[in-house]
């Protein structure tokens, strides 16, 4: 019985989640869309058969789904993944419908459409910091260090010595950057380490009001992550104990600053995450999929709370919003260059060409989809069951 009452913890807040950013991102197609003057036959939260729906003025068709894993805004004339225009029924559209019809939309219009979807992924990112910050403050731990860290490396004359200690880092310097990256918060810290390459971090902070800079050989110690044992960077400082307001509230205008700033560093910090595994810097371990995603949703609800869940709402919006605009077929990123080609050689691409793009778009997309959801399942045996 406990195994089911658990189930619920993560099943019920990662469909809420889940539900909320897909909806978020296919309104900002389907918003984009009725400004356009296109058609919307379709808006759904879901696949599969339908649980419940009903139709506005306008004919679109609202409804949700029993498979909760995804969604999808379907145009008129929508015939296939490539919003082509080469089916019998789009062809027996009437003059007046195919002013309506997406396939045959300037490519000015269809990349607005494609746009939309991830820019209110962001747009949502940006009014839930701004909100946060405004209300609340932003709550940090600052960048400074409470102790180096001791553990079990000693040097020759028998000194228990991590990378920190050995570079001359004390108690109380406080950090500024790590290889040019301001950090403001511990956890900024930890991220630059995590993303640091070549086992050198260098390292500006602040000792009593003199700014020094070091080079820092960091310290490669042994962390278990999807039940394999990776070695991961550590720069060996420790935290403040307590979290403390880095900043009063804050104006909404200056919240709404703020908001853009956190937006730019989730977006440059995932961008260079992503851009190290694919040059074989990084770990493929890390990539994780729904259930990861689940897992992590249940875990902060759970222990930390409703603002840390939409917070951590916001991160994945922000990452959703990226992750589609990344220029693979079937993507909304596939369909931007796909139209910014249209617009600048000003003709349309060949349909046959835009499907053989799409079938290997989505092979594609289906590859990393299994090959996140082994590293889940092998992640969360290892976390269960062993």
């Amino acid at each position: 019985m406990e195994w089911l009452v658990n189930g619920v913890y993560y099943i019920v807040p990662f469909i809420v989640l889940l539900g909320i950013l897909v909806f978020v991102h296919e309104f900002g197609h389907f918003l984009v869309a009725r400004l356009s003057g296109v058609q919307v036959t379709d808006f759904s939260i879901g696949f599969g058969k339908q649980l419940w729906g009903f139709t506005d003025k306008h004919n679109t068709k609202w409804k949700i789904c029993a498979i909760p894993l995804g969604g999808y805004c379907q145009f008129l004339g929508d015939a296939d993944a490539a919003s082509a225009g080469s089916s019998e029924e789009v062809k027996e559209l009437s003059e007046e419908d195919k002013k309506k019809a997406f396939p045959f939309q300037n490519p000015w219009k269809k990349l607005a459409i494609v746009l939309g979807g991830p820019g209110f992924n962001y747009l949502f990112a940006i009014i839930v910091f701004t909100l946060m910050f405004a209300f609340l403050g932003k709550f940090v731990n600052l960048a400074g260090n409470e102790q180096v860290f001791r553990r079990h490396q000693q040097d020759n004359g028998g000194n228990c010595r991590d990378a920190a200690d050995k570079a001359g880092i004390v108690k109380a310097d406080r950090i500024l950057s790590i290889n040019g990256h301001e950090v403001e918060s511990f956890s900024e810290i930890t991220t630059e380490i995590s993303l640091t390459t070549g086992g050198v971090a260098e390292v500006k902070l602040d000792r009593a009001g003199e700014v020094m800079e070091l080079s820092v050989p960091l310290e490669m110690m042994k962390v278990e992550a999807n039940g394999q044992t990776t070695e991961r960077p550590m720069l060996g400082i420790k935290s403040m104990n307590t979290m403390e307001l880095d900043h009063e509230r804050m104006s909404l205008p200056d919240a709404f600053v703020e908001a853009c700033s956190e937006t730019w560093r989730i977006t440059e910090g995932t961008l260079r995450g992503v851009g190290q595994m694919i040059t074989g810097k990084r770990g493929s371990e890390d990539l994780g999929g729904i259930l990861r995603i689940a897992e992590m949703s249940g875990d902060i609800s759970r222990k930390n709370g409703m603002l840390d869940f939409i917070a951590f709402m916001a991160l994945l919006s922000i990452n959703l919003g990226l992750i589609n605009l990344f220029p693979i077929p079937v993507l909304d990123g596939g369909h931007v260059v796909i139209y910014l080609v249209e617009i600048v050689s000003r003709r349309e691409i060949n349909a046959k060409v835009k499907e053989n793009l799409f079938k290997a778009g989505f092979a594609l997309i289906l590859a990393l989809m299994i090959f996140a959801t082994w590293n889940d399942f092998v992640h969360l045996f290892h976390r269960f069951f062993a």
